[in-house]
């Protein structure tokens, strides 16, 4: 943890959950939970004197995942990777429905219950141009909140990693998904404060396409496509936004 004027930013990092947690959750949730949940890690930003208090955590984000199959993707191993869910889950009751088993989630974080809120804006961005900057960085985590393998078929995994200059931090929760032959998908929120300013800045962009398409960027003198494909950064460069909102506020 690390203190910077009034600012307060903790992280949490914890093994997997253990098998009576994951009989919890998974009842709270009802649908089976991804093959590795890391339900007790978290980041939490805090300035009491401003009432100002986000938190990033693997439950609030799996609590937006579909559980109702409206959203779900039909690709040609769904039923199969459902089928052996099934088996492991039978004991909880509601568990055998359809739900996005691809755990896609549009978690921004969660703003703790009284905290100051943020508005959408039109007229900010985050300054890339201050990030740029060579300032030496005074506490950094990275950390994943949850993962699944999606039956060997892909990979899908939300993340989350803060650093903290001395006069800024920066805070990416990415969620990135990647359905073999048929999708990829990133969901960013960064998290932008300035400290001597109070001001917060969340930019949250949701980015998709085809895994065709993608696949097609990749030049054929690179070698082997696979070492891209499995790369975060260079999936997210190369695909197009699909939605972006940004929201602030000034303490």
């Amino acid at each position: 943890s690390i203190s910077i004027n009034d600012w307060e930013i903790y992280t949490t990092k914890k093994p997997i959950l253990n098998s009576d947690e994951i009989d919890k959750e998974q009842e709270r949730l009802g649908i089976p939970l991804p093959e590795m949940i890391f339900g007790n890690n978290k980041v939490e930003i805090k300035n009491k004197a401003k009432n100002f208090h986000i938190s990033f955590n693997t439950p609030d984000a799996l609590s937006l995942v579909d559980t109702t199959g409206e959203n779900l993707l039909q690709v040609s191993y769904s039923k199969e990777w459902f089928s052996t869910r099934r088996t492991n889950t039978d004991d909880v009751k509601g568990i055998v429905k359809p739900f996005d088993w691809t755990y896609s989630t549009t978690y921004r974080g969660s703003l703790i219950e009284g905290s100051h809120d943020l508005k959408e804006t039109l007229d900010l961005n985050i300054p890339l141009n201050k990030l740029k900057k060579p300032d030496p960085i005074l506490f950094f985590d990275d950390m994943v909140l949850y993962e699944d393998e999606l039956g060997d078929n892909g990979i899908s995994v939300l993340s989350c990693k803060i650093r903290v200059m001395p006069e800024r931090l920066l805070l990416l929760s990415r969620f990135f998904l990647r359905v073999d032959n048929v999708i990829f998908r990133v969901r960013d929120t960064r998290i932008y404060i300035e400290f001597n300013e109070n001001l917060i800045i969340r930019e949250y962009k949701e980015q998709e396409a085809n895994y065709q398409d993608v696949l097609k960027k990749i030049s054929p003198m690179t070698g082997d496509p696979r070492a891209f494909l499995r790369d975060q950064n260079w999936i997210a460069s190369k695909l197009p936004a699909i939605k972006t909102v940004v929201d602030y506020a000034t303490l």
